[in-house]
């Protein structure tokens, strides 16, 4: 991001400011310079000593110099920052770019270099920058890194200038900041087929992931140019007009992913958390259905879609999807524990929402809430659950287990009422679980490894 005209003008280095400005520039070197010329000076009035007057002066004098230098010089220096790459995964890198132009007639003296990141990306970065030649440039980058997801203000950019001697030292700052997006981390999915109705709902169709639709048998009235082999001879004869069928119209797959961000469902923070998996988990899903061709929706508890998205979701090709999933993983990158006791508003959601594939990824649940889950089956096409045991995620192991009963009578909860439910043990790998529901739903998976990944 250019940051020209600002930073052409704050970092002037002696237009803003005055005497006041220059003399608290005073480095430690300089002050201790000018208190031991006024000692000495003080000293030499008593004792009757010129000589010794002469160097307290000398002492004094210096740094007041270098200030006063220093205070009017004119450097008009330009900053310019870029990010490589704007938006990385938890744990992933970025380069930060840094290049400083001098638009001045006259060389920079010393130059000292500072961006200002949050404690998390790691050390604020400091270049010291030699002399600039009028019209050159110089360039320096520096790496950030973060576990934790976010968006975190890069800048502004600081520039210090300071005499040869290091007896004064003033700072210039740039108005301008980047921001750099740590998004979720994204695990490759193998591709299954998870979309299929389960018995004993709707019409136990099996819906295809290229899906494409059946041609519209709502007739329309005829219009020139009509192939008369459209021509829907039935209505025709009931309307007293020439009627043909519609046009096929291509329907696309639509996939709902639901996040529970409730704070009575997770316990526990930080990288490993189950809170970070569910979101990793749910941008690992989110990625991999609209790369499949999907028209996706991200969903929380608390009913909150992402801004921007259809009634359907998210829908599109090529550059479309790249930036549908950029959008959904800048949502990601920053959302939080929500102050929601209930699933409730988001079943209100799905009620009105059309049939497709519901993908949840579910904390602690107690029976009420097991039972909403419960009746958001009948709402979707296909529905898969990942339930995590938030005690099992916190839990030492030294300390006493909760019993596994709380997980399997949940499941079962939500296996009776059509769900591919799977549990998702402390440290388990996306792949493994998303591989575990494949074969929970085409019943290879064992009784006894139902619910462990």
């Amino acid at each position: 991001m250019t940051m020209g005209g600002a930073g052409q003008s704050e970092a002037d280095g002696g237009e803003q400011g005055g005497v006041r400005t220059a003399l608290t520039g005073l480095t430690t070197r300089g002050r201790s310079f000018l208190a031991a010329g006024i000692a000495a000076a003080i000293c030499a009035y008593v004792l009757g000593q010129s000589d010794l007057l002469r160097v307290g002066l000398l002492l004094a004098v210096l740094p007041l110099i270098c200030a006063g230098v220093l205070y009017r010089t004119r450097y008009r220096v330009a900053g310019s920052r870029r990010l490589s790459p704007a938006r990385v995964p938890a744990g992933g890198e970025a380069r930060v770019h840094l290049r400083m132009d001098n638009v001045s007639r006259l060389p920079t003296g010393l130059l000292m270099l500072q961006d200002r990141v949050p404690y998390v990306l790691g050390p604020r970065p400091r270049f010291v920058l030699d002399r600039v030649e009028p019209g050159g440039r110089r360039e320096v980058s520096y790496r950030v890194r973060s576990d934790l997801r976010g968006r975190y203000p890069l800048g502004p950019l600081q520039l210090r200038l300071t005499d040869p001697f290091g007896m004064c030292e003033l700072t210039r700052s740039f108005s301008a900041y980047d921001t750099l997006t740590v998004v979720p981390r994204v695990e490759p999915l193998p591709p299954v087929r998870l979309s299929g109705e389960a018995k004993g709902y709707g019409e136990g169709r099996q819906r295809s992931l290229a899906l494409a639709g059946e041609d519209d048998v709502i007739p329309r009235g005829y219009r020139y140019g009509d192939d008369l082999r459209r021509v829907h001879w039935r209505s025709t004869a009931r309307y007293g007009e020439l009627m043909v069928r519609r046009e096929e119209q291509p329907q696309r797959a639509r996939c709902t992913v639901l996040l529970d961000t409730r704070t009575v469902a997770f316990e526990g923070s930080g990288p490993d958390s189950a809170f970070e998996w569910a979101v990793s988990g749910a941008a690992s899903v989110l990625v991999h259905m609209v790369e499949r061709g999907f028209s996706v929706r991200l969903l929380t508890d608390t009913g909150a879609t992402v801004p921007g998205e259809g009634a359907d979701g998210f829908a599109g090709s090529g550059q479309e999807s790249a930036d549908a999933a950029g959008l959904m993983m800048d949502t990601l990158a920053v959302i939080d524990h929500s102050d929601a006791t209930d699933l409730s508003r988001a079943y209100e959601v799905l009620r009105g929402g059309n049939e497709g594939l519901l993908v949840a990824f579910l904390g602690d649940l107690d029976e009420e809430q097991a039972a909403v889950v419960a009746r958001m089956r009948r709402r979707s096409g296909g529905a898969l659950a990942f339930l995590l045991d938030p005690d099992a995620w916190i839990r030492e192991p030294t300390d006493v287990p909760r019993p596994d009963t709380w997980q399997r009578d949940r499941l079962r909860m939500l296996r009776e009422a059509g769900w591919t439910a799977v549990g998702v043990p402390r440290g388990a790998s996306l792949d493994e679980v998303w591989r575990q529901a494949d074969r929970l739903r085409t019943g290879v998976a064992t009784v006894g490894g139902e619910g462990r990944a």
